[in-house]
């Protein structure tokens, strides 16, 4: 029995460290419009980091690339622009005040790795999974493979089918 639990910890693990891997290459795409568009590239670089969850039905280049979705847990249905734009506010708000020359970059420095160490250890902590820009969003993010649409499609609740299954 130990061993499954193992064996499911690591899975978890491995899709933890996969969606790490997808926001890093979100994160460098935002590095490299901010270093060569240096200062358009940070607006540009806020400007994607705002929308990106909410474009390709809920994936970013980072997520598409490594085959995630995020989807609203109010609904089912793909991350909105808005739940984009609140999902990633901790990486917004350091990004922004980058525009301003050397004290912006120094906030950005002070306020901007605290959030992403925050990010990654309720990444890790959280039985659900879900990083800060999660809750503030109420978002998830979930493996693109058709299962969130059948969530979305879904007549009754897994409860209600279970319990009506068990009577007859």
């Amino acid at each position: 029995m130990s061993n499954r639990k193992y064996l499911l910890k690591r899975s978890i693990n491995a899709a933890r460290l996969s969606r790490l891997m997808a926001k890093a290459i979100d994160l460098f795409i935002v590095l490299l419009l901010s270093v060569f568009f240096y200062p358009l590239g940070l607006m540009l670089s806020a400007a994607y980091m705002g929308i990106a969850d909410s474009l390709q039905n809920g994936q970013s280049v980072g997520k598409k690339f490594m085959g995630f979705a995020v989807i609203s847990l109010e609904d089912g249905k793909p991350c909105t622009l808005k739940q984009s734009v609140i999902r990633n506010l901790p990486i917004l708000i350091p990004l922004i005040f980058a525009v301003v020359p050397i004290w912006g970059w120094i906030f950005s420095f002070i306020v901007g790795v605290p959030l992403l160490i925050l990010e990654v250890y309720l990444l890790y902590k959280l039985d659900s999974g879900h990083r800060l820009g999660d809750v503030m969003a109420d978002t998830s993010v979930m493996a693109n493979d058709g299962s969130h649409v059948a969530i979305k499609n879904r007549k009754s609740s897994w409860f209600e089918s279970a319990s009506s299954q068990a009577s007859h």
